[in-house]
């Protein structure tokens, strides 16, 4: 049984321990992609690795998925094995030049998974965008002109640690934002703005935008400083926040010099089981059916 069969199974048991099996009898129509900005203006709170992880678990579990790698640095593009001279047009050539993004996806070693990767003139996009039209709906606008938002089943946009253009972008783009959380007291200090800034987008810019949940990223059980850290969120946004926590472990750190995600890499971990549990936690919380059967 390969890793990707391994982990669909685990996704769709984990689903089962606590909720009915759904009833497979009448398939609903086909409905737009949903999409999720992974956003939080900090860096290195697990982002782009959550990223990365769950948009391959969401692909094991049989779903089709989009992963936008919105963020200049293209760690999401590497991560899955993308190298940097071989990505062509990608993320500037849609926001910049108007390409769309059927010319610009690039398919990954995940079945089911494909990539609109970081090119390397990402980095130059906010300073071109100042200036244009429409500046902060572009990637609204190319995802909505894609006849490829109907077929898929998720999309995934990896945001810059920051609350610039892409940003914007990104939060303009999407329905619903997932908040890594690193258990570190620093972290709790940008939670509020990260907040702070969806209901401002919300408030004045998309009324369809909302916050999906915060995850708890590198938890360190012998450390008391990450239980304080996660009563403190648990406490303050209640159910927003995952009961998956993702541990600190050394496999998903070593993953991306691979060009793999965690399931692929060390499927056994730690790291993999957990967002194994958070690809099936997201996907009862949306209230989804499973992907269908490969």
């Amino acid at each position: 049984m390969s890793v990707l069969t391994r982990a669909r199974a685990l996704v769709e048991a984990d689903r089962k321990l606590t909720h009915a099996s759904p009833d497979h009898a009448a398939r609903p129509k086909p409905q737009p992609a949903r999409i999720i900005a992974i956003a939080n203006q900090k860096g290195g709170v697990g982002k782009t690795t959550t990223a990365i992880n769950l948009s391959t678990a969401l692909a094991a579990a049989g779903h089709s998925v989009l992963l936008i790698d919105l963020d200049p640095q293209g760690n999401a593009s590497t991560g899955l094995g993308l190298a940097r001279n071989a990505r062509g047009h990608g993320m500037f050539a849609v926001l910049a030049e108007g390409y769309a993004i059927a010319d610009t996806l690039r398919d990954t070693m995940i079945p089911g998974l494909s990539i609109l990767p970081a090119d390397p003139d990402l980095a130059a996009a906010e300073i071109e965008l100042v200036s244009a039209s429409h500046r902060e709906t572009r990637l609204k606008e190319a995802l909505g002109a894609w006849a490829g938002l109907t077929s898929h089943q998720f999309v995934v946009i990896d945001c810059p640690p920051s609350l610039g253009l892409l940003t914007l972008n990104g939060l303009m783009a999407s329905q619903d934002v997932l908040v890594p959380l690193q258990c570190e007291f620093f972290a709790l200090e940008g939670i509020t703005q990260i907040t702070q800034t969806i209901e401002a987008v919300r408030k004045r810019l998309n009324p369809a935008l909302s916050l999906h949940g915060i995850v708890l990223t590198m938890y360190d059980r012998r450390n008391n400083l990450s239980d304080l850290v996660a009563e403190d969120v648990r406490g303050f946004f209640g159910k927003k926040v995952y009961e998956t926590v993702i541990p600190r472990n050394i496999r998903i750190s070593e993953a991306p010099s691979h060009g793999k995600p965690v399931l692929l890499y060390d499927f056994k971990s730690p790291g993999s089981q957990a967002y194994i549990r958070l690809a099936a936690e997201l996907i009862d919380r949306m209230g989804l059916s499973p992907g269908p059967v490969a």
